[in-house]
């Protein structure tokens, strides 16, 4: 009486796991590199946003650009206002604001706004802003951003660290 044999032998086995682990090895870096590139271009949309958000709050409220990030989103049940305009989501509207492995540094150039009518209840706020963006550790991104009241985004290809403002004397080149 034969016995039939059934299954796979230890040798197969073996190889199917390398032929895996081979598949594998290949295809990791490149999804390591899929999601870089995904937090940084989300990072340069983020930044997009939020300066177009500035430049609505600016003509909306009449009292230049904001002075803190809460003051251009603000906390979820709170009503548009000069004091939180709902013009980004609550996750960007602390300072610093961490969102899609980048964190988002907002500055106010200091100048004070100068303009008559400003709303009741509004203070003046800046002439200008600056926005960074840093990734947060080198496999969320490998550039730092950076975006102000011109609305040019520059880049530092390096992301040796954060860009100091103001953006548009970074020295940096603008994004292409």
């Amino acid at each position: 009486m034969s016995k039939k044999q059934k299954g796979f032998s230890l040798i197969e086995l073996l190889i199917v796991v390398a032929i895996i682990l081979i598949i594998a090895a290949i295809a990791i870096p490149n999804l390591l590199r899929a999601k870089i590139a995904a937090n940084q271009s989300a990072a340069v949309g983020t930044l997009r946003t939020m300066s177009s958000a500035e430049e609505t709050f600016s003509s909306t409220y009449s009292d230049g650009f904001t002075l803190t990030l809460r003051q251009l989103g603000g906390p979820v049940a709170a009503v548009a206002s000069c004091t939180s305009g709902k013009l980004i989501d609550e996750v960007l509207s602390v300072d610093p604001a961490t969102k899609g492995g980048y964190l988002y540094t907002y500055t106010a150039n200091g100048v004070a706004f100068a303009a008559v009518g400003i709303p009741p209840g509004c203070v003046a706020g800046d002439t200008g802003f600056s926005i960074s963006a840093n990734p947060t550790s080198a496999s969320t991104g490998t550039a730092s951003y950076c975006i102000d009241e011109s609305g040019v985004i520059r880049a530092n290809p390096a992301a040796a660290g954060p860009i100091a403002p103001p953006c548009s004397t970074s020295g940096f080149p603008p994004l292409q």
